[in-house]
């Protein structure tokens, strides 16, 4: 595995005035460990990382199975290892008040969930504050809280904190947790533009 997914805690930044959703993402020591750009005009979402800016090193690939991304599965491939590591699955109809996402193993069976952590917050979100209201998500696999995604706010930027330090026992890969983190910044990035 690629050291890049090494740490306990990220801070994924999405450039703003950018064409492409162009997404840094940085160590505890606010270095830049993993890139990532979207490319534009796709009809399935193909987003690929990079172990750096200059694209060099491809480690992941996360691409979407559909078009139509309501219910949209996306599969999470390490490029390094040419191993599927997992599938995002968003939960369409629960998450049109609440943002909701099965977690699903290389075997496909789900193993947890990602969610807004707040339904009352997520829908003042939806139809009152919109980006002035930072979103929260956790993740959880079984009972267990195994990460916390958490939106900084910034009128200028979109800042994520990914946090795994709770999941001790590593049994959540990071790989998956930060493809998770890009597609939520991604879906964030669509909605308000």
């Amino acid at each position: 595995m690629h050291s890049a997914f090494m740490y306990h805690q990220y801070l994924l930044k999405r450039q703003v005035l950018a064409l492409t959703g162009k997404f840094r993402i940085y160590n505890p020591a606010g270095e830049l460990v993993l890139f990532s750009e979207q490319k534009m005009f796709r009809l399935k979402e193909d987003i690929r990382v990079y172990a750096d800016e200059a694209k060099m090193q491809e480690v992941l690939q996360i691409k979407a199975r559909q078009i139509i991304d309501f219910s949209a599965a996306y599969d999470v491939m390490d490029v390094t290892e040419g191993i599927k590591v997992g599938t995002l699955r968003r939960r369409g109809w629960k998450s049109i008040l609440r943002d909701e996402w099965e977690v699903l193993d290389a075997s496909e069976q789900v193993i947890g969930l990602l969610f807004e952590d707040n339904a009352s917050l997520a829908l003042l979100r939806r139809f009152l504050l919109g980006s002035l209201l930072p979103q929260n998500y956790d993740l959880t696999i079984g009972e267990q809280r195994v990460a916390d995604l958490r939106q900084r706010f910034n009128l200028f930027s979109y800042q994520l904190d990914l946090d795994f330090s709770m999941d001790t026992s590593r049994q959540f890969d990071r790989r998956l947790g930060i493809a998770a983190g890009i597609l939520l910044a991604a879906v964030e990035g669509k909605q308000s533009n």
